[in-house]
């Protein structure tokens, strides 16, 4: 049984999500406020006592930054409060695609913000689709990483497309588009793209055979739409019947939305990880909000949340 009741609050940037996560969870949302200074310093700060508590605090790390050095106020104010522990819910974790040295003379910065998070005193966290799988050995430690191939799994089956494959939009989702296969029972179509710089696709090769086929595309965020978009125009163009968008995190910078309204995508599906900026009738949202809440209930309890794993 738990030792200390529990306690939930949320940041400015992911108060949306939070309201439904302990919606479904059966609890209300602490009261907290955020001081602004003219010179742009804020301060968390705790309208009610978290001494002794166990403190949810959810927040995306989404750009900008202040959102990340929010939550570590956060966690600094409740820890100097007495909580007896704080686990940091933060569906989107942000800095993550910087998980190594992948050129001379640059940090990997998923290594550094992990190691904030834990010279604050965070005693656990929950995320879900961590753009790389390893960055859990970043954590000293536990992480409790969910995978919201819970909630799209059965979307895309109750699509009941025929002839349908699902595809990784690079070799890097080539695992994530392999085990989709299998538990879809389909074939798997692979891109390989060539980047003239960051965010910018050269050119995308495609692996496998589409012809005819309704294509899923799989993927854990999608931040400029650059590589998405150039796969479904060629995959179109190539015999696709129709191309589809999965992906866990709509960080949807710069030019995102139009590229998606130009392309040939039929529909985009991802979760409310992250607040859309603006509406758009190609992208379907799907809450996260259940997931997490259960899996709150379930660590909170010391119960095993390995039922949330699919895949």
């Amino acid at each position: 049984m738990p030792t200390s009741p529990a306690k939930f609050f949320a940041g400015t940037q992911s108060r949306y999500l939070a309201e439904k996560i302990v919606k479904a969870y059966g609890a209300e949302l602490g009261k907290s406020t955020i001081i602004k200074f003219s010179d742009g310093e804020f301060q968390p700060c705790f309208e009610e006592t978290v001494r002794g508590t166990t403190v949810f605090l959810i927040q995306s790390t989404c750009p900008p930054a202040e959102n990340l050095l929010e939550l570590i106020f956060m966690i600094d104010a409740a820890k100097r409060a007495s909580a007896y522990k704080v686990v940091a819910v933060i569906p989107y974790f942000g800095f993550a695609r910087q998980d190594r040295k992948d050129k001379p003379r640059v940090s990997i910065a998923a290594k550094a913000v992990a190691d904030m998070l834990h010279s604050v005193g965070l005693d656990r966290i929950m995320t879900m689709d961590l753009h790389a799988d390893q960055i859990q050995g970043f954590f000293n430690f536990p992480v409790d990483h969910v995978y919201a191939s819970t909630l799209f799994a059965k979307y895309v089956a109750d699509l009941h497309l025929d002839n349908m494959i699902v595809a990784a939009p690079d070799m890097g989702g080539s695992k994530r588009a392999n085990a989709y296969s299998r538990f879809l029972k389909t074939e798997m179509a692979i891109c390989y793209k060539t980047r003239k710089k960051e965010n910018v696709v050269e050119r995308i090769t495609i692996i496998g055979e589409i012809k005819d086929k309704n294509v899923i595309i799989l993927d854990d965020m999608i931040d400029t739409a650059g590589t998405i978009t150039m796969a479904a125009d060629q995959m179109m163009q190539n015999g696709a019947r129709s191309v589809r968008v999965v992906a866990t995190h709509p960080v949807l910078s710069g030019p995102a939305y139009e590229r998606i309204m130009d392309s040939a995508i039929e529909e985009v599906v991802v979760t409310d990880s992250i607040p859309l900026q603006k509406e758009c009738s190609k992208i379907k949202v799907i809450s996260c909000a259940e997931l997490f809440a259960d899996v709150i209930h379930k660590v909170y309890n010391f119960e095993s949340i390995s039922s949330k794993f699919i895949f």
